[in-house]
């Protein structure tokens, strides 16, 4: 009698969220290999946080009050906030400029080619750019408690802000992927990514106390998402200043939850009309 054969049974292929999620990986690691061979990507993104930082706190340390303190030290911790923020939402131009640059050179064409799932070519690069931006804060991070910003809260909370801030980059980042997929060159992914970033950045309470603002730019500032990410960021870090009068707008007074909800609300429309333009640049 002959022996029986068995064969291993053949893997199943995987499901629509299973093959989603699989080749978004795929597309995140072909972006950090690329990003890791282009060395000055990641150091050109470093440079200008920290000049933000150097030049914040020794030109205008001292000479800005927040609160009801002059002090350089109060102001240092009440910057970082503000400068971690900066960062992460700059880094949209940088993803705006990298889907340009796919869609130029015609790999999108090549990637529509493979049986992939059609929004893994924008999930996997957004992911590539949010982890280049943590380690981006992370640096960042060290920088600041070598020129003296501390934190006062226990080391849950502390993460809890970081959270935040790489929750609002991730959101950021759809709103330059649907940047990159609108335009045609990466020059002009680069501008329109950053022309609006410079109003919501400065129209905030990123370096100033909106107390301070002019009554139109306060109302704009307390309700500015990236102005909520930064009051959250203050409180978990524990860098309010003494004598800091919290306005009274809604998000300042629960800046925690209304950051996760603007962020979750941020990333919902604009991932849902990125991957559609994506749809249609690629057919």
């Amino acid at each position: 009698m002959s022996a029986v054969t068995r064969t291993a049974p053949a893997p199943r292929p995987a499901g629509g969220i299973g093959k989603s999620v699989r080749d978004s990986l795929v597309i995140a690691r072909r972006n950090l290999i690329r990003m890791s061979r282009i060395p000055e990507m990641v150091l050109f993104g470093l440079i200008q946080p920290v000049m933000f930082v150097v030049l914040f706190t020794y030109v205008f340390g001292g000479s800005i009050q927040v609160g009801g303190s002059l002090s350089s030290q109060d102001y240092r911790e009440f910057l970082m906030a503000g400068i971690f923020a900066q960062t992460v939402t700059f880094a949209t131009a940088g993803a705006g400029a990298g889907i340009a640059d796919d869609m130029h050179k015609g790999l999108i064409d090549r990637f529509r080619s493979l049986p992939m799932a059609r929004g893994a070519v924008l999930t996997g690069r957004t992911v590539a750019d949010l982890v280049q931006t943590a380690l981006t804060l992370v640096v960042l991070a060290l920088v600041a408690l070598l020129i003296g910003w501390r934190t006062h809260e226990n080391f849950g909370k502390i993460l809890a802000g970081f959270a935040l801030l790489l929750l609002l980059g991730y959101a950021f980042s759809w709103i330059g992927a649907l940047i990159g997929l609108s335009v045609r060159t990466p020059e002009a992914a680069t501008s329109g990514g950053l022309i609006w970033l410079f109003p919501l950045t400065f129209i905030s309470n990123a370096f100033v106390d909106s107390n301070n603002l002019p009554t139109f730019f306060r109302h704009i500032a307390e309700w500015n998402p990236f102005s909520t990410t930064v009051q959250a960021c203050r409180e978990l870090f524990g860098n309010l200043p003494p004598g800091f009068k919290t306005p009274d707008a809604w998000p300042m007074q629960h800046p925690v939850l209304a950051s996760v909800l603007w962020s979750i609300l941020i990333l919902v429309v604009f991932r849902t009309l990125a991957v559609r333009k994506y749809r249609s640049a690629a057919a």
